[in-house]
């Protein structure tokens, strides 16, 4: 068995797989762009997500990543167990609708077992296939897997929901018999006992059926594009490779393991749990902080939060009562510095934030504890009450509350606690219901009239604390969260439908997340922060530094709004105006009146003069003028907003000219490109364009040119150009099958009609027919009484259809038979609610519905007897 660090293991996963063509994608961020569904990354495919729904095109149908990943679904269970963890690794192979199952255990094969790679013996490997699933085990034995390593499990399908869905097979790799103490064998496997001598290294999905829910899955259509996901453990491949009892003394964790024993003084071997936590921990915390989540109170924040409070509590177990944490940092990035060498550069950022935050729990720890310990002293069950206090009063988790109380055997009153939490939330957003619309009325606000000074400029500048406010009030300091005036800044305040800037305010003791901007009663610019570390004092001095990439992407919307409305005036006429709008780093969304929806010509005409003028550079001549002056010169103003005797006004060239306290481009060719998301109406007579720009278009065009692809492949065609008139032959033989289809039911009808037209019933001159029609829905049994009823001057025909599950009943009556009192509404309400259903309709024909098929014979009797 060869003996591989955990870097050789990696690179070797990507080295293969760059080897069969796949490209390899770089891992993605932990904190999910764009994918609301998630908290974290959790899994290498969800990093992919975008080029499996079609939404982006792949660069390549075959991929391969190493993608770090968090799961805390059960922080509790770290440490306890040899495998789990919050934070790892997943090595993946992706197949896009490209290779299938013969290749992809053909790949495996070759990566686990060729001398060249990983060289495992196959002796070593047992492998789990879904029972109906044959030929996997089929591929899997021509690669030279023994048919008694390959077990057969109900269990092995992929599924989650409505959509894609496959079985999957999973390689697991014996440890010995070291690890089985009861000698259970492979038994442990077939029966899926958890154990510690299997370990399942990589799950290899075949995403081949589409899941629909109430459908047995033998019901489930074939995808038309299957798809390979798989996933293996990089710390379960470095637990076999380098022949450790549990992943946590591999080299991925071992050397933090080593280092908070030099800071506890204790051995690993004393306290397994309390090391294991640590080291797990501070990982998760390291990367997620170096992808730029932050310490909060709630989402991911919280989470972060949780994990250095649970891991600094095992600190204190392992006798450290002061920060310590921060001390790992360095050892994580050593470990992880070939392949994530950008935690260098985020490395003495992180250590202040950790520390910062250590700092400010362990003032509160210890005290919590104590009382927590005093609380469930002689106790079986801790009270609502307590628990809550413990939380709202010392700032203890509840989660470390639960974690002591189950340690000292005592019960928690889970839902008590939630309902006390519950009560403040509501407490607390009335609260801030209330201080959002007076804060423009707080007393300390108003009263401040310190001078502070904007300039447009984004490059860093050096400024000073004037002022701190908390919820409103005036304070001296800030250590978690709350408002910073400076005596001059760069940040714009969110105003006239442009968002804020976001960026930091540093200096070697504090470090402030400046999350929006707003302007105070007396128009400071109030800078809303989180503190990243540290604690920002009146008087300090800041660098603020303007995220620039964002106010760049802002300032190319902004601009790109001013051009659409004059090509909106020149498109549509000059009874355009603006009627609000919104711009973000993302998108720009443009409201003006119009009476009537454009036309796909018109946003094309509106798009194309956009572009144009982009593509003619206009400087952008900004002035600051008397308001009269600028009106002369032509500049648009809001109908509805007031101005100050001086406005300021932005022109490009002779094409546009407004009234614009926002932030622009110096040139419009800065804009790059122009691309309208999509029209629609939001009130009457006013209409909202969405558009993009720069990469923001390129993306937009990108996604619909996936789209089309999508549809090049439905439609089989090889070329875009090809879509129009294969869609044109498409739709003619649709409608000529319409047409087929048409004759051909009125044959069926015909048909049917004849051969039942002797069964009706004769009472007196009246001709009867109650008859049950299998396979037939509502169409085809109006279709046929339209026949029947020809073959007779006086009728009454009810005719009942069953089409799957659903019971469809139509009754049809003379004029002669509605005279003598039989109506079709009638008789099709009392034949629908003896099936459990209802209906209704004229008295010459009426329809319904029924619920319960297995009445429909009864039903029948039932009915015949009523003309009796």
């Amino acid at each position: 068995m060869k003996k591989l660090s955990a870097d050789q293991i990696r690179q070797m996963w990507l080295d293969f797989f760059k080897s069969k063509g796949h490209h390899i994608e770089p891992g993605s961020s932990l904190i999910p762009i764009n994918d609301p569904t998630l908290l974290w990354i959790n899994a290498g495919v969800a990093a992919l997500k975008k080029y499996f729904d079609g939404s982006e095109i792949p660069p390549s149908r075959r991929i391969s990543n190493a993608q770090k990943s968090i799961r805390t679904n059960d922080i509790e269970h770290v440490g306890h167990t040899a495998r789990h963890h919050t934070f790892f690794e997943m090595l993946g192979n992706f197949s896009i609708g490209d290779y299938f199952r013969k290749e992809a255990i053909a790949f495996a094969s070759e990566l686990l077992f060729d001398e060249k790679w990983y060289g495992i013996s196959r002796e070593k490997l047992y492998i789990t296939y879904h029972p109906d699933d044959l030929e996997t085990k089929r591929e899997w034995m021509s690669h030279g897997v023994s048919e008694d390593h390959l077990i057969p499990m109900v269990n092995n399908f992929w599924e989650i929901g409505a959509g894609p869905c496959g079985p999957d097979t999973e390689i697991f790799f014996d440890r010995g018999e070291k690890y089985d103490p009861m000698g259970s064998g492979i038994e442990l496997l077939k029966k899926d006992i958890e154990n510690d001598r299997y370990v399942e290294i990589w799950n290899i999905v075949f995403s081949q059926f589409n899941s629909e829910p109430g459908k047995l899955r033998s019901e489930y259509k074939e995808l038309p594009s299957k798809n390979i996901d798989t996933g293996a453990g990089l710390e379960r491949f470095a637990c076999i490779f380098q022949g450790t009892d549990t992943n946590f003394e591999t080299d991925l964790f071992w050397p933090i393991i080593q280092k908070t024993e030099k800071l506890s003084n204790q051995k690993y071997e004393d306290n397994k749990l309390a090391f294991r936590v640590i080291a797990d921990h501070i990982r998760t915390i390291t990367f997620a902080l170096a992808d730029g989540e932050m310490f909060s109170n709630e989402g991911r924040g919280y989470v972060l939060r949780r994990l250095l409070r649970r891991a600094e509590r095992y600190g204190r177990v392992l006798g450290i009562n002061h920060p310590f944490l921060f001390e790992l940092v360095d050892v994580v990035r050593e470990i992880m510095k070939n392949y994530y060498p950008y935690l260098a550069n985020k490395e003495e950022l992180i250590i202040k934030m950790i520390k910062g935050e250590e700092e400010k729990f362990l003032k509160t720890l210890a005290n919590g504890e104590s009382l927590l310990l005093k609380n469930i002293e002689g106790v079986k069950l801790l009270a609502a009450e307590d628990m809550f206090r413990l939380y709202d009063t010392f700032g203890f988790p509840k989660e470390l509350t639960i974690e002591i109380c189950h340690e000292h055997g005592v019960e928690v009153d889970l839902d008590g606690f939630n309902k006390l939490m519950k009560a403040q939330k509501e407490r607390a957003r009335q609260a801030r219901g209330e201080l959002q619309s007076m804060n423009r009325q707080s007393v300390d606000l108003m009263n401040c009239t310190l001078a502070s000074s904007f300039n447009y400029g984004f490059e860093p500048i050096q400024a000073k604390v004037i002022a701190l406010f908390a919820d409103g009030v005036k304070v001296d300091s800030i250590t978690d969260e709350g408002d910073v005036m400076l005596d001059q800044t760069i940040f714009y305040a969110e105003s006239g439908g442009q968002i804020s800037d976001a960026g930091t305010l540093e200096s070697s003791s504090v470090a402030l997340k400046v999350v929006g901007v707003n302007k105070a009663p007396n128009k400071q610019h109030l800078h809303h922060v989180e503190v990243m570390f540290g604690e920002v004092k009146v008087g300090d001095v800041v660098t603020a530094k303007v995220n620039q990439e964002r106010r760049l992407k802002i300032m190319r919307n902004h601009s790109s709004v001013h051009l659409l409305q004059k090509a909106l005036e020149e498109v549509l006429g000059d009874h355009v105006s603006q009627h609000g709008s919104y711009v973000c780093d993302e998108y720009s969304r443009f409201d003006f009146n119009h009476f009537e929806k454009m036309t796909a010509e018109q946003l094309n005409e509106v798009e194309k003069k956009v572009n144009k003028w982009i593509s003619q550079a206009l400087p952008n001549d900004t002035r600051v003028l008397p308001v009269e002056e600028a009106k002369k010169l032509g500049a648009k103003a809001l109908f509805n907003d007031k101005y100050g005797d001086v406005v300021r006004v932005v022109c490009f060239g002779d094409i546009s000219k407004e009234f614009c306290g926002g932030t622009h481009v110096k040139n419009t060719e800065d804009i790059g490109v122009f691309a309208i998301e999509f029209e629609e109406s939001i009130a009457a007579g006013i209409r909202r364009i969405q558009a993009r720009t720069s990469a923001g278009a390129y993306e937009l065009m990108k996604r619909r040119e996936a789209i089309l692809h999508h549809i090049m492949k439905e439609v089989n065609v090889t070329s875009m150009n090809d879509i129009p008139s294969r869609l044109a032959s498409t739709k003619n033989e649709l409608e000529a099958t319409k047409k087929a289809l048409v004759t051909l039911e009125d044959r069926f009808a015909q048909a049917t009609a004849n051969n039942i037209q002797n069964e009706f019933d004769n009472k007196g001159d009246l001709s009867i027919l109650v008859k049950s029609m299998k396979a037939s829905k509502r169409s085809d049994l109006i279709a046929l009484v339209d026949r029947l009823k020809q073959t007779k001057d006086n009728y009454i025909i009810i005719l009942i259809g069953q089409d799957g599950e659903t019971i469809s009943v139509v009754v049809a009556c003379s004029a002669k038979a509605i005279k003598e009192g039989y109506k079709a509404g009638a008789l099709v309400r009392e034949v629908s609610k003896l099936l459990d259903g209802s209906g209704g309709g004229r008295d010459e024909l009426a329809s319904g519905a029924g619920k319960s098929l297995e009445k429909i014979p009864e039903v029948i009797v039932l009915t015949k007897e009523m003309f009796k």
